[in-house]
């Protein structure tokens, strides 16, 4: 493989977010679908590309590399022109690390820990609620630090503006649109109404814009998630494997 990426995904998991960008950047890419109601990720060959047995892995001419957050960046820096990340030399780029790290290893490592107590914590019950409710509070303080963020320096979610496009979303916003769509849909048996999309309208926005671009279409097509994946999410339709 050269030119050509493979990534690895099962419908609305973290694997969306690398095909948002994939998308989004005009890449050329294949899927293979990691069939989790059979516990492919579990499974040795799987594995043998993510140790972690997590959703997604992307194939690449530098091998294969799992984590969310590291397959932005390596994108992005190997297709510096795309603006999917700020550029190393840009005077953006440690603010777009913070902001991309803070998604990754406290918004969404907080988000597992919400959707999976038992993980963290155990079978006790009354001991996953107390967890999940702990989790709801620290979730709303990192929105409203997101959201801040987004207020302030609008430029680390939407890249350099040229005269055709003057909405393209960086990497940040990307993955922090999957986010807020899987806080609106999950758990299922959960309380969700702490989350309110209205309450951080700069991320709103953000979404709604999200919404109107080709590639989440295209993303949207191949994995069943409807023409308002971000703002009026539904659950992914079919739920396994491919809708296209």
């Amino acid at each position: 493989m050269t030119d050509l990426y493979r990534l690895h995904y099962a419908p609305d998991n973290a694997s969306l977010v690398i095909r948002l960008a994939l998308e989004e950047m005009g890449l050329p890419y294949e899927t293979a679908l990691v069939d989790r109601r059979a516990g492919a990720q579990h499974g040795a060959a799987y594995r043998a590309l993510n140790p972690g047995g997590l959703i997604p892995v992307l194939e690449t001419p530098d091998g294969a590399i799992f984590e969310t957050a590291a397959i932005l960046l390596w994108l992005g820096d190997r297709h510096p022109d795309t603006g999917l990340v700020s550029t190393v030399t840009s005077p953006l780029r440690a603010a777009f690390l913070k902001w991309l790290f803070f998604a990754s290893n406290t918004l969404h490592a907080d988000l597992r820990m919400l959707f999976y107590p038992r993980k963290y914590i155990g079978d006790d019950l009354t001991q996953q609620g107390q967890l999940q409710a702990t989790l709801r509070d620290r979730l709303q303080t990192h929105l409203h630090s997101l959201e801040t963020a987004a207020a302030d320096q609008p430029e680390l979610f939407i890249a350099a503006a040229d005269s055709h496009d003057t909405n393209r979303p960086t990497a940040l916003t990307l993955y922090l649109a999957c986010m807020m769509r899987w806080m609106a849909l999950y758990p299922s048996n959960s309380d969700r109404s702490w989350f309110r999309l209205a309450d951080t309208p700069h991320l709103a926005r953000l979404l709604a814009q999200l919404e109107t671009r080709a590639s989440t279409s295209s993303a949207c097509q191949a994995e069943g998630l409807g023409t308002t994946p971000f703002t009026q999410p539904h659950l992914a339709y079919p739920p396994e494997g491919s809708a296209i």
